[in-house]
């Protein structure tokens, strides 16, 4: 009879009287006969000899041992080892979409030159652009359709259209400034294109004479008054329409949105009458000045305006709680929290004006000598030196036009990266200098606190040291002496 015992195992001596079949190792079953004693729930083993050394089994145990169900002689096996996990990625680019991509742009292209050069009588370089497009986006539609739904397929259709849109708008931006760049690569050259003016030269002379001095004087004086109108204007526009809500606040919230739609013609035109022509005031710097200014004030007040709505209220509330009334609040707490995004909102409000040409073409004037007096006399900036040069037909004067432009485009390539790197930060974020000073300034305000707390614990002990002070009472003295 075969017995299971999983459950305990008993050892038993080798004697006459029991007879056993084998040797029984441990979580072995062994068959007895005749007399022995096993049950049902238990397992004879041989009586193992302490002298023998122990042995190591050929085959080591797996990780997951394999186990007998009870009752049966059935080895059931254990689980299986856990596999490793995969990293998921969380790029949203697959492969499959870079290959229909692809596969949809060459399809398109074999296309298009087909319908173009064999099937259909079509030219133009436009209609192979259109056509080959139109073709990408119904090739690319079909792809997806294979492998996913109706939403997205309209999803991956979406995306390719925007970021088509958005590879045009670059293509066309790096179109505008390799050309400008390389048109004025005859002019830049020469030292003189920056330290002369056009006041003794002409329009065939060669381009070692004449430059755009007085282009970049009258520039930097027109920008410089616009800045003075217009950074205190905006800057307290916006602190009024974040700290003082009510409904005139969205009436001028609205007008200054308007406003940064205006054309820049229609500011030349607003400065020219009621300026030049209702005040009698000369075309001059100054006017060109105040027509920059309707052009830059809506700039600064709207950027500003956002800047100031990400201030947390917990800031306002805190100068509140200790007592700061408003306007020391918005000087020490509000303004410095958006320093960095106020300093952007200047940069892109001067990034707009410093290229405006409409507004100084009707109010500046047009001079060839340079003018250091914005209140009178013409003053040329460097769009207007621009617009004026390449009017011209000799190729001299075109190459200087590309010049001034050259200058001018890598002015406002300068401000805008200048403010992508300031603006960067949120608000109230310290660049490494601000966040030393707030470190150097911190233990100042330490150190100054700890003398301040030891002399105000010495004057105490000063004090109270005649309260403690044992005095001997002598007796008193009378009128006489004794």
């Amino acid at each position: 009879m075969t017995t299971d015992a999983p459950d305990s195992v008993t050892t038993a001596p080798e004697s006459a009287g029991t007879a056993t079949t084998g040797t029984a190792t441990t979580g072995t079953a062994t068959t007895g006969a005749g007399t022995g004693t096993a049950g049902p729930d238990t397992v004879e083993l041989d009586a193992v000899d302490p002298t023998t050394p122990a042995t190591a089994p050929a085959h080591p145990a797996p990780a997951h041992p394999a186990r007998k169900a009870p009752g049966t002689g059935t080895v059931i096996p254990g689980p299986p080892p856990a596999a490793a996990e995969r990293r998921r990625s969380t790029s949203t680019v697959r492969q499959t979409d870079l290959l229909g991509l692809l596969g949809s742009a060459a399809a398109s292209l074999s296309l298009t030159w087909l319908f173009f050069a064999r099937i259909a009588p079509f030219s133009g370089a436009l209609g192979f652009v259109v056509f080959w497009y139109a073709l990408f986006i119904a090739l690319y539609a079909l792809l997806v359709s294979f492998d996913e739904d109706g939403p997205v397929v309209r999803d991956k259709i979406a995306s390719a259209v925007v970021h088509s849109i958005a590879v045009l708008l670059l293509v066309a931006l790096l179109f505008v400034v390799v050309y400008t760049l390389w048109s004025g690569r005859r002019a830049i050259p020469h030292l003189n294109f920056f330290t002369r003016d056009m006041s003794v030269t002409g329009p065939l002379d060669p381009l070692s004479a004449g430059g755009i001095k007085h282009a970049v004087v009258g520039t930097l004086i027109e920008i410089g008054i616009a800045l003075v109108l217009t950074v205190p204007a905006g800057l307290l526009c916006a602190v009024f329409l974040n700290e003082v809500p009510g409904r005139y606040a969205r009436f001028v919230r609205t007008v200054v949105e308007a406003m940064t739609a205006l054309p820049s013609i229609v500011a030349g035109l607003f400065i020219y009458a009621t300026v030049i022509l209702a005040l009698n005031v000369p075309k001059s710097g100054f006017a060109a000045s105040l027509a920059i200014s309707v052009m830059m004030l809506p700039i600064i007040i709207r950027a500003s305006d956002v800047v100031i709505r990400l201030v947390p209220g917990t800031l306002r509330e805190a100068s509140y709680a200790l007592g700061s009334p408003r306007w020391r609040t918005v000087w020490h707490v509000v303004l410095p929290t958006a320093r960095s995004g106020l300093t952007t909102a200047v940069i892109l409000g001067t990034a707009r004006g410093i290229g405006e040409t409409s507004p100084v073409l009707l109010t500046a004037g047009f001079g060839a000598s340079t003018n250091y007096d914005p209140s009178q006399n013409p003053m040329v900036s460097l769009p207007l030196a621009t617009f004026e040069f390449v009017k011209s037909p000799q190729p001299t004067m075109i190459a200087r036009g590309f010049g001034a432009a050259s200058v001018l485009l890598v002015l406002v390539l300068v401000l805008f990266a200048l403010a992508r790197v300031l603006g960067g930060r949120d608000a109230g974020q310290l660049s490494r200098r601000g966040t030393h000073r707030r470190v150097v300034a911190s233990r100042r305000d330490t150190r100054r606190f700890t003398e301040r707390a030891a002399a105000r614990d010495g004057y105490s002990s000063a004090s109270a040291a005649p309260a403690f002070r044992t005095t001997t009472i002598q007796p008193a003295q009378g009128v006489d002496g004794s």
